[in-house]
């Protein structure tokens, strides 16, 4: 696993959205600078919490010229299940091949009582509007997730 840093140039992408739809992150890049954030897996708790902190700071991160999208390999179904669940305000992107996720260095080897497998780690990039990432997040608990992005933005500003 070989994640991107700072100063990197951002891989373009666009995957299908909850509904469905094509969301590309240069689209996305023309109005705001982006919080591309990597989740393993749909209504699992943590994902959950994560998602849920960035639902309820949307227009705090609007303010600071942010939009977040999330990524992870679930199939836009299951997505939308979960969207609707948690009345979640943002996309979440499906990545089902995790070609997203092993551009952007996230998909690699993970243990979890004692067991080792391939899948997502839990990183979120913030990509400039000139397409390079401005920074990684890579050390938060996901319920501290959402406050660690905008105390980031608001010392940046």
């Amino acid at each position: 696993m070989n994640t991107l840093t700072a100063g990197a140039q951002a891989p373009l992408f666009e995957l299908l959205n909850q509904e469905n739809q094509t969301v590309s992150l240069e689209k996305l890049l023309k109005e705001n600078q982006v919080l591309v954030y990597f989740y393993p897996k749909a209504s699992t708790p943590g994902c959950t919490v994560q998602a849920c902190g960035l639902r309820d700071t949307k227009s705090e991160l609007a303010e600071l010229n942010t939009v977040a999208v999330g990524i992870s390999p679930d199939m836009p179904e299951k997505i939308a299940k979960f969207v609707d669940k948690q009345n979640l305000n943002f996309d979440l992107l499906s990545d089902p091949d995790h070609a997203v996720a092993d551009a952007f260095g996230v998909w690699g080897l993970k243990k979890f009582m004692g067991k080792e497998y391939d899948g997502i780690h839990r990183i979120s990039f913030l990509v400039g509007q000139d397409g390079k990432i401005t920074h990684v997040f890579n050390k938060f608990k996901t319920k501290d997730h959402h406050e660690v992005v905008i105390d980031f933005l608001k010392n940046q500003a």
